[in-house]
């Protein structure tokens, strides 16, 4: 038979209600902390989750919603919402879903907010959504009529009764236009991304604004769309030196600075020092590449420690908010003074 807190606190030396207490996480005296470790190691403990399911009407168990599981850059997201899941005492079930996917049988079982059904069926005590795509109106108005614990990783459509926590995006764009402002650069380009991805937006609207309080008048002919990619970068900045001339550009994500520095470079440019060049997201390739991209690096780690602190405050009912966490610039050596 499978050894019972009887059998923990015989061997302790202690109470039944104590063992109890320690297995939920309340604090107990040293020595007892101790002799209850020794005694299930010994007895080689296993709690019954089932029955304590049952006794705490809980699952112990959160949901993450992620539109795309096998997308890497969310990695540091995941590493920080397991990190806070486990110290919690809960286990996290990560469920993917694709919006982009054309072969659902409904056109419903693409949307994000079916997974709320998780929630209504007790499979789970809370979920967390991480998508970094533009939300409609329609899928948040169904997530905030949810009554139970619900936390959104990016696009929250400004709805103030939403739980969500984000990357001040046009704060990242800021600072990085202030940087090239103070080596003297006036013509600043900047190639956007697409316009699904909320991130997009706020970075363009980020750059928009930049100019407007420096005193520099914007001008479409030096803003180019495109998919985020090495080869949207790479043509993005063909047409951008054939159509205007400028001494920065700024693409809004690395990706498309690393393909828009080999335009530069094969257009007969030396970066940086007929072209200063910056991205977005400080991924791995930004610091490998000649010269290191000047980038922005987001703080995703803690963006996905707070998701689920702030899912666990709504849990247990108290007070809790909304938080957009600022970038930080991380200047390398592809940009020089004008």
């Amino acid at each position: 038979m499978q050894p019972t807190i009887h059998d923990v606190a015989r061997l302790a030396n202690t109470s039944k209600s104590t063992v109890s207490r320690y297995l939920n996480g309340q604090k107990v005296k040293k020595h007892t902390a101790l002799a209850l470790e020794q005694a299930i190691r010994e007895l080689n403990f296993h709690r019954n989750m089932n029955a304590r399911r049952l006794v705490m009407n809980k699952t112990f168990t959160i949901g993450v919603i992620v539109d795309n599981i096998s997308n890497t850059f969310y990695s540091g997201l995941i590493r920080g919402i397991e990190q806070m899941v486990h110290r919690s005492g809960y286990n996290s079930v990560f469920y993917s879903w694709d919006s982009t996917l054309t072969d659902h049988p409904r056109e419903e079982e693409k949307r994000e907010s079916t997974f709320l059904k998780l929630l209504h069926e007790g499979q789970v005590d809370g979920l967390i959504m991480l998508s970094f795509c533009k939300r409609s109106l329609e899928e948040l108005q169904r997530i905030a009529d949810t009554p139970y614990p619900v936390v959104l990783i990016g696009d929250d459509g400004q709805q103030e009764q939403l739980l969500s926590v984000d990357v001040d995006h046009e704060a990242g764009i800021d600072d990085t236009v202030q940087y090239l402002y103070d080596l003297g650069h006036r013509r600043i380009s900047y190639i956007s991304g697409p316009s699904y991805i909320t991130a997009s937006t706020y970075r363009f609207q980020g750059y928009v604004q930049a100019l407007q309080q420096r005193g520099i008048d914007y001008d479409e002919k030096l803003v180019i769309s495109s998919d985020w990619s090495k080869e949207g970068g790479y043509t993005a900045m063909q047409h951008l030196l054939k159509r205007s001339s400028f001494t920065a550009v700024i693409g809004s994500n690395d990706e498309v600075a690393v393909g828009a520095m080999r335009a530069a470079v094969e257009a007969g440019l030396h970066v940086p020092t007929d072209m200063s060049i910056a991205g977005y997201d400080d991924i791995p390739i930004s610091a490998w590449i000649m010269p290191g991209l000047t980038t922005v690096r987001q703080p995703l780690e803690q963006v996905g420690q707070y998701a689920a602190d702030l899912l666990f405050s709504k849990i247990n009912e108290s007070v809790s908010s909304s938080r957009r966490f600022r970038p930080k610039l991380i200047v390398r050596s592809s940009c020089e003074s004008v």
